[in-house]
């Protein structure tokens, strides 16, 4: 059973890496060939981030088929812990208080999908 939900558990976090890096790519280009401003990057960054977690804890939620909200709250983790690491070793920088903030709600987001990804997993068994 643990083998399961650790499964689902990878599953989670290659959709959510997936989706930020496609959204990612999509947004340089936006940058790059459009007016779009900066300023409304972090708007725009903020609720790309919430969805992609979101998808990613229903993805890990629904592989696992049962107790969504942990397996979605691992997901968020696992992202806010990969990010702590890659900005605090990569720039040598810790969280501030805004990007703090943002990560709860990542992890929230994550376990709100985790919980509705298993109400649909088993609603179609």
């Amino acid at each position: 059973m643990r083998n399961q939900q650790f499964t689902a558990l990878l599953y989670g976090w290659i959709v959510v890496f997936g989706l930020i890096l496609v959204s990612s790519m999509a947004l340089a280009l936006l940058l790059r060939f459009s007016s779009f401003n900066e300023p409304a990057l972090d708007w725009v960054t903020l609720v790309i981030g919430l969805i992609s977690l979101f998808i990613g804890g229903a993805v890990a939620g629904g592989k696992g088929k049962q107790k969504g909200w942990v397996i979605g709250a691992f997901t968020g983790l696992g992202f806010t812990v990969f990010t702590f690491l890659v900005q605090f070793l990569g720039f040598q920088e810790g969280f501030g208080l805004q990007q703090s903030i943002h990560h709860v709600f990542y992890i929230l987001a994550a376990l709100f999908g985790g919980a509705v990804g298993v109400n649909i997993a088993s609603n179609h068994e």
